[in-house]
């Protein structure tokens, strides 16, 4: 009965992850990630007990219905939700944990034409946002979320968040609520900024020079947090 309570779970997650899922019959007729999903435990069993053709045929079938592309290959574990999920791909080495969440456009892919696990690997309750690439075999771990657009070339520590292209983590043990990705942090903005202050501080000092001034030297702490951020952004924050 375990694929019951696998069911369960993907059905009962869309109303925790999605404000306008209002009652069970408009889910069930109306949500493509529910579909999707529903397809894919269905192929996904047939290739474990080596069926040909199809496997791969329902998913085809799923793709056309859904515009989600979920090899029946790929394992996933229960409590999973794609919402929207219009060209959302999956590969077929794709490993994805508990109670993760996929927006639309998302790609789980390879990046190149090698053998073997070629496809991510996501933790538990791991967030992907709208129009995110992860590629290649890497470690998304536990409790991750990748913003919007960003593109993960490189593994990724638990309880971290990632954005830009390429991927960088710019904080971890984040408090910001997992669903609100407008308030993820901007790394390349920050980089920039800092960039642009300093800029104004040797122009400033330039004038000064060019008056005979002499300028008190800036706060330790100020060159210190402009050069950690600077660092981090170049060097990807440990990714």
């Amino acid at each position: 009965m375990r694929w019951l309570e696998t069911l369960i779970a993907d059905f009962q997650i869309i109303f925790e992850r999605d404000p306008a899922a209002r009652n069970p019959l408009e889910v069930i007729l109306c949500y493509p990630g529910w579909h999707a999903v529903l397809m894919y435990r269905l192929a996904h069993a047939l290739h474990r007990l080596g069926v040909p053709l199809l496997p791969r045929l329902i998913s085809h079938i799923a793709r056309f219905l859904t515009g989600i592309e979920i090899h029946p290959g790929a394992q996933i574990g229960k409590g999973f939700f794609i919402d929207h999920g219009m060209g959302v791909v999956i590969g077929e080495t794709t490993v994805i944990g508990d109670y993760c969440l996929l927006y639309q456009g998302v790609t789980l892919g390879g990046t190149g034409k090698e053998k073997g696990k070629r496809h991510p690997t996501l933790g538990d309750h791991v967030i992907v946002g709208a129009g995110a690439k992860v590629l290649g075999n890497i470690t998304i771990g536990n409790h991750v979320r990748v913003g919007a657009g960003s593109v993960v070339l490189r593994s990724v520590p638990s309880h971290c968040t990632v954005v830009g292209v390429p991927g960088r983590v710019i904080c971890k043990d984040a408090t910001v609520e997992p669903l609100e990705h407008g308030r993820l942090p901007d790394s390349e903005a920050q980089a920039i900024r800092v960039l642009a202050d300093r800029i104004e501080e040797l122009e400033r000092q330039v004038q000064a020079l060019r008056q005979g001034q002499t300028l008190p030297e800036p706060p330790t702490l100020t060159v210190a947090a402009q050069q950690k951020a600077l660092e981090e952004f170049l060097d990807g924050a440990g990714i």
